[in-house]
C-alpha cells in the first residue's frame, strides 16, 4: 500500500492559511550567484534563509546533537503534502508548524528535511547542523545516510502546476549540495538500505539516480506525480550550474514510471547515467 508524504501535515492543515500578497518578510543568507567556484563541478551556493527565521524560542524544542556523514553524494527531493495557496511570506510559519508536527506527534528530535523551498524560490534551513555540512537528515526512510531531502512546500500531484521558482531553486541548492562531493545530479549512485521499511531490505545496496524522487527510496507517492516529472529538468538544470556539458536525456526507468504515480524506485534500477557512485552509511 502506497503512502502519501505526510511530515506535520495535519498541524499544517488546520492551519487558518492568509490570502495575502508573496512579498517575502525574511531575508537569505548566502553568497550571490556569482562565478562558480574553483574546483571539479562545483556550483555557487544559493542563498539560504538560516533556521532562526522560522523557529523561535517559543517552539524550539531541546534535542541532541547533530549527526554527520563523511558527504552527500544524492538528494532526495519531497513535497510536504500541505496546501499551496500560501502567501510566502507565510513560509516560516508554515515551517514552524511542520517542525512542531514531527517533533511532537512523531517524537523525532527535529525536522526531518535538511532545506525546505517555497513557490517563490525561497531556501530555508531545516533540520539543524549547517548547511555546508553532511548533516544526516530523517528524510527517507532506509536513505538518510549520505544523503540531503530537500522539501517543497505544497502538494504537488498530478496536474498541479509546480512553480517555475521553486524548480530553479531545488536545481540550483542540488547543484551546490551535490557539487560539493563532486557528484553529477545526472548519475547514478549505489545507496546501501539501513532499514527494511525503505522499499529495500536492510543491507540492500540499491542504484538510486542522484537527484531522486523521495518514492525511488520508499513506498510513497511523494513528491507527487507532478513534481516528479519535473525531476529530469531539474537535473539537467543542476548540471549545467555546475558547468558540465551535454545531456543525458532519458535515463532512468524511474523517470518513466514517474508518470505513473507511486510506481518508481523498484530494485534492479537499469538506465544510462553519467557514471556510478558507491555510498554506504
Amino acid at each position: 500500500m502506497l503512502v502519501g508524504c505526510l511530515p506535520g501535515f495535519v498541524a499544517v492543515a488546520a492551519l487558518a492559511l492568509c490570502a495575502g500578497g508573496d512579498g517575502h518578510t525574511v531575508t537569505a543568507v548566502g553568497r550571490p550567484p556569482a562565478a562558480r567556484p574553483a574546483g571539479a563541478h562545483r556550483a555557487a551556493r544559493p542563498p539560504v534563509v538560516p533556521r532562526a527565521a522560522w523557529l523561535d524560542d517559543l517552539a524550539r524544542h531541546a534535542q541532541p546533537p547533530p549527526r554527520y556523514d563523511d558527504k552527500v553524494v544524492a538528494v532526495f527531493v519531497h513535497h510536504t503534502d500541505s496546501p499551496n495557496g500560501y502567501a510566502c511570506a507565510d513560509a516560516p510559519r508554515i515551517i514552524r508548524y511542520l517542525y512542531a508536527g514531527q517533533i511532537g506527534a512523531r517524537d523525532w528530535d527535529d525536522i526531518g528535511y535538511n532545506f525546505l523551498v517555497d513557490r517563490c524560490g525561497t531556501i530555508y534551513e531545516g533540520r539543524a547542523g549547517g548547511v555546508d555540512r553532511p548533516v544526516t537528515g530523517a528524510h527517507t526512510q532506509g536513505f538518510n545516510h549520505r544523503t540531503a531531502g530537500i522539501a517543497a512546500l505544497g502538494t504537488f500531484t498530478a496536474g498541479v502546476p509546480v512553480p517555475q521558482a521553486m524548480i530553479d531553486a531545488i536545481a540550483a541548492l542540488a547543484a551546490w549540495k551535490l557539487g560539493l562531493s563532486d557528484v553529477d545530479p545526472r548519475a547514478d549512485v549505489r545507496l546501501t538500505s539501513s532499514n527494511s521499511r525503505s522499499r529495500y531490505a536492510s543491507g540492500t545496496t540499491a542504484t538510486l539516480p542522484a537527484l531522486a524522487g523521495h518514492r525511488d527510496g520508499y513506498m510513497t507517492s511523494c513528491p507527487g506525480a507532478a513534481l516528479a516529472a519535473r525531476l529530469p529538468e531539474i537535473r539537467e538544470a543542476a548540471a549545467r550550474l555546475q558547468g558540465r556539458q551535454g545531456s543525458q536525456g532519458t535515463r532512468h526507468k524511474q523517470d518513466e514510471r514517474g508518470k505513473r504515480d507511486g510506481q518508481a524506485g523498484q530494485a534492479g534500477t537499469a538506465g544510462t547515467a553519467a557514471r556510478t557512485l558507491t555510498a554506504t552509511p
